[in-house]
Formats: structure tokens, sequence, C-alpha cells
């Protein structure tokens, strides 16, 4: 009986300071974790905006929802320029 009513822990997410990239990993990780794919799973929430796309475990669907859609396109977009452009 004790089992049921024990309480989940959830770890902590890592601070770069970075919000969005730090919640994105996590969801990553977690999705992963469950055995989805990740980046499928991602992309069908940024279209839809619907978050069962993201799985509930470790907290990852309620973390994600902290985000607007637009702030997590924004640090997808920053992240790709950032490691393709070339320093003249």
């Amino acid at each position: 009986m004790s089992e049921r009513f024990s309480t989940t822990k959830m770890a902590p997410i890592p601070d770069s300071g970075n919000e969005a990239q730090d919640i994105l990993m996590y969801v990553y990780s977690a999705l992963q974790a469950k055995g989805y794919d990740p980046i499928t799973q991602l992309v069908g929430y940024i279209i839809s905006g619907d978050p069962t796309y993201i799985t509930s475990y470790n907290q990852a669907r309620s973390l994600i929802c902290r985000l607007e859609r637009d702030e997590i396109l924004e640090e997808l977009v920053r992240f790709y320029v950032t490691g393709h452009t070339q320093k003249a």
C-alpha cells in the first residue's frame, strides 16, 4: 500500500540561463526515455499546438506548455543559425 502513495521524484532541469533551451532539452530527453521519436513529436506539437504530442513523463508536457510555440521556434532558429554561420 505504501507504493501507491509514494512521491514521484522529478529530476531537476539543468539551468543554462536560457529557459527555452533548457525545457526543449529536458522534453527531448523525456520523449527519448519513453521510446518516442523526439523530433517528430516536437514538430507535431509546434505545428498543431496539441500538448498530447508530448509525454507527461517527468512533467515534460507541463514544462513545454510554459513556452509559447513562437518562443520554441525562435530558439530552434537561433540554435540552427548560430551553428551554421561562419564568423567573418
